[in-house]
């Protein structure tokens, strides 16, 4: 008898046909939740909605020159709800970002003009008086750890009297005085303010701005060492400094880029119109951070994108002229937007949750 056996060859026994072997540890969710777990993907289906609703309920929506105008009404908005998404990103947000918008044009239109300098130099001045109203907000929320809500309030009051009364002791007016007569205002008019046509259409070059912030804010946020700290400090600003993130850098560095969103549109206004009302400003910062939420952007922060917003500004711009091209009062307006925004805190409550069930 041979003292050698010969094993037999193992025989592996097929799963049964439509069922998956699983350990227990893992399961993949159904390819619907992943992509409504998606900050951006619920917003994108509300302005899809929105869009078919108003080409239906307002027949001149259909027209280009219509699709233009919304276009440019939502890249107005859309250029400040991208730094202010960032920032809720990165867990704070920002109240004075409204009036930060018309301090900006008030700064490059008072010191051109009362200077009698060339406008570019006042447009220098206002970028640097954004950015340091902006590093303002940061430094003083890091350095007392105050609440963001209350940082930028006490900046959105002070900002609000300084507005009205310097421009009332500078130019004894509530209004800055026109400035399309002089040097440099042709160069600047272009760059932020200018006009194209495409396809016998005259689109706003703000549209074009809007989409390449957004699409630099995006490849910052997915694909760069700063994403990563915005979504840490955000997440838990503790732990992110823990593991080695620059939270006070992310934290003023976050703030700046609303300071330099800010002083972008409020050079479009300054340039669109040659002059400023110094009142203005006041509850664009709800707009904004409105913009932000129905966006995908989560108050408590780390959470959100950059292509959110981008369709959140869209819906603005959409329900705002579409209201008026149907023949509505525009005061539903405020209606509509209560409605959206609630709608999109509700939506991103079961997003959270989704994205986070086992």
């Amino acid at each position: 008898m041979s003292m050698t056996q010969h094993a037999e060859p193992a025989v592996d026994t097929p799963p049964a046909p439509g069922r998956k072997q699983s350990d227990g540890r893992t399961r993949q969710r159904p390819l619907a939740l992943r992509l409504l777990a998606r900050p951006e993907v619920g917003v994108f289906l509300g302005a899809v909605a929105v869009l078919v609703f108003f080409l239906f309920a307002a027949p001149p929506v259909r027209d280009g020159s219509s699709m233009a105008n919304i276009l440019y009404q939502s890249s107005t908005i859309g250029i400040m709800a991208l730094p202010v998404a960032l920032l809720m990103i990165g867990g704070e947000f920002d109240l004075s970002a409204g009036v930060a918008v018309i301090t900006s044009a008030l700064t490059a239109s008072m010191l051109s003009y009362q200077l009698t300098m060339n406008v570019w130099v006042g447009v220098i001045a206002a970028l640097l008086v954004s950015l340091a109203i902006g590093a303002f907000n940061g430094w003083l929320l890091v350095k007392t750890g105050l609440p963001s809500f209350l940082v930028t309030l006490g900046t959105f009051l002070i900002l609000q009297g300084v507005n009205l009364a310097i421009t009332k002791l500078v130019t004894g007016n509530v209004a800055t005085d026109d400035i399309s007569d002089m040097d440099g205002f042709t160069q600047a008019q272009k760059i932020f303010a200018s006009t194209f046509t495409v396809g016998g259409v005259n689109v706003k070059i703000t549209v074009v701005w809007w989409l390449v912030f957004a699409a630099l804010a995006t490849w910052v946020l997915l694909r760069t060492k700063y994403g990563n700290w915005i979504f840490a400090v955000g997440g838990n600003k503790d732990s992110a400094r823990a593991v080695g993130v620059p939270v006070t850098f992310t934290k003023i560095s976050l703030f700046m880029l609303v300071g330099f969103g800010a002083w972008f549109v409020g050079m479009h206004q300054l340039f669109s119109f040659n002059t400023v009302q110094s009142g203005e400003g006041v509850g664009q910062e709800l707009i904004y951070i409105a913009a932000a939420v129905i966006g995908g952007c989560l108050l408590t922060g780390g959470y959100g994108s950059a292509i959110g917003p981008v369709f959140g500004a869209f819906m603005f711009g959409m329900v705002q002229q579409g209201i008026v091209y149907a023949g509505w009062n525009p005061d539903w307006f405020k209606a509509f937007l209560g409605v959206m925004l609630l709608g999109a805190v509700l939506i991103n409550l079961w997003v959270q949750r989704t994205a986070t069930r086992r």
